[in-house]
Parts: C-alpha cells; sequence; structure tokens
C-alpha cells in the first residue's frame, strides 16, 4: 500500500516538473493575440475588432 502511494506522489512529482517547463512556441503564440481584444490573430491581415 505504501508503494503504491509513493509511486503514485513519484508520478504527480514528476508530471508538476512536466507542467513548469516552457515551450519553445509560447512566446510566439502570445505574440499573436491582439492587443486590444485579447483574441488570436490568423493570417496576416488586421484583427476583426479593428476593421469597424
Amino acid at each position: 500500500m505504501i508503494k503504491i502511494v509513493s509511486l503514485f506522489l513519484i508520478g504527480m512529482l514528476v508530471l508538476a516538473m512536466f507542467g513548469r517547463l516552457r515551450l519553445p512556441g509560447q512566446k510566439h503564440l502570445s505574440s499573436r493575440k491582439c492587443p486590444s481584444c485579447g483574441r488570436y490573430r490568423i493570417g496576416k491581415g488586421p484583427c476583426s475588432c479593428r476593421k469597424t
């Protein structure tokens, strides 16, 4: 029983460590957001909130 609990806790620690890692494309994705509305821009054109 103690072995199962300890393996579970070790597994959770490993998952937490992977969750803290930054993926290489995160900065690029955050720069693709519209500064005024926060939605992701698709393509090279302006955001739909600025078209009006």
